[in-house]
């Protein structure tokens, strides 16, 4: 019998498959090493993929505004945020925040409430934000009275302060070093929901160094892997 599925045709091609393997030719080494440490790639970011939910499911960190609990250089794997949330998410977002989580007593990388990883102001083209969500407001809200004087920049009321009252419902936002919140800070409006990319659930550190020293990143917040 001939054809494509013939014994002969197999028993040649496995022998062929064979001899591959075995060789030890400089070309054929490098080749075969190359493969096989791209397929335990592909199967590592298949398993990551599975686990996460997200592609990528890792960003690298590129400031230290999430220090001492996150630091620059660190690679961070993320999840969707609906993935493994608990029953003190906010509604259904998915994400618990610094507000809620002190009650909750729900802490992620040793501060209370979720780390989210977002678009600022849902422009997906830019580098997204590595923060911790702070609060929930409303739309209108006059959130001034809600906030930590602490971390408003010196505004004195709502007047004084950017994105008060708020355009829209969302997070109020803040990295762990930062002294003010995002939304006093210029980095964004308040969080939308559909703007969270996930929450960050695990730290490698020093791994994204690798990542930001071949995209020569110094500035923002995190880069996708």
């Amino acid at each position: 019998m001939t054809g494509p599925n013939s014994p002969g045709l197999l028993r040649r091609i496995a022998a062929a498959v064979e001899r591959v393997y075995r060789s030890d030719h400089g070309v054929v080494v490098f080749a075969r090493e190359v493969l096989s440490s791209a397929l335990v790639v592909a199967v590592v970011g298949l398993l990551l993929f599975g686990v996460s939910g997200l592609w990528p499911p890792l960003v690298a960190v590129e400031s230290g505004s999430m220090q001492p609990h996150i630091q620059k250089g660190d690679l961070v794997f993320v999840t969707e945020e609906h993935r493994f949330s608990p029953d003190s998410a906010y509604g259904d977002t998915g994400v618990v925040t610094y507000r809620v989580g002190e009650r909750a007593d729900y802490r992620t990388f040793h501060e209370y409430g979720d780390v989210v990883v977002y678009e600022r102001d849902g422009r997906s083209r830019t580098t997204p934000v590595i923060h911790r969500a702070r609060f929930w407001v409303n739309d209108g809200e006059n959130w001034y009275d809600e906030a930590d004087a602490r971390y408003v920049e010196g505004a004195r009321n709502c007047s004084e302060l950017t994105y008060c009252p708020a355009p829209h419902a969302g997070f109020i936002t803040k990295g762990d070093h930062n002294g003010y919140y995002d939304q006093a800070d210029g980095i964004s409006s308040p969080v939308r929901p559909s703007w969270v990319r996930g929450t960050a659930e695990l730290r490698l550190p020093w791994l994204g160094r690798i990542r930001l020293l071949f995209s020569g990143a110094t500035l923002s917040a995190s880069t996708p892997v």
